[in-house]
């Protein structure tokens, strides 16, 4: 079974995982903002690439429980989308950056130009 997920879910995947991995699929899939069924199939597609393990365990109220752990590979992977995921945010900041110079640069521009009311 081949999972396709986009690399921004992918990196909010493996930092929440990362950062919580004591939680629950319905608990990743609120903090995510995604519906149950997507965490599920998000997460498989994590392990089936070797990004994520999960283990069992019994909690307090005698139910078997899962964490999920990132394996090296995991790690790796993480460490490479933050860069690409920083990069790709600071482009986007430069963008809105000039689009307001050039939008602050027009309204200025038409402003000069409205008549003034005589009062």
């Amino acid at each position: 079974m081949s999972h396709i997920i986009s690399d921004e879910v992918r990196y909010r995947l493996l930092k929440y995982v990362d950062e919580h991995p004591d939680s629950s699929q319905r608990q990743v899939a609120q903090a995510l903002g995604m519906s149950l069924g997507k965490a599920n199939y998000c997460l498989r597609a994590l392990m089936e690439k070797g990004f994520v393990k999960v283990r069992n365990f019994r909690n307090s109220s005698n139910k078997t429980a899962y964490v999920y752990v990132l394996t090296p590979q995991g790690i790796e992977a993480k460490v490479d989308m933050t860069y690409a995921f920083l990069r790709r945010k600071m482009a986007e900041y430069d963008a809105l950056q000039k689009e307001i110079a050039q939008l602050t640069a027009e309204v200025t521009a038409l402003d000069g130009q409205q008549p003034r009311s005589a009062g």
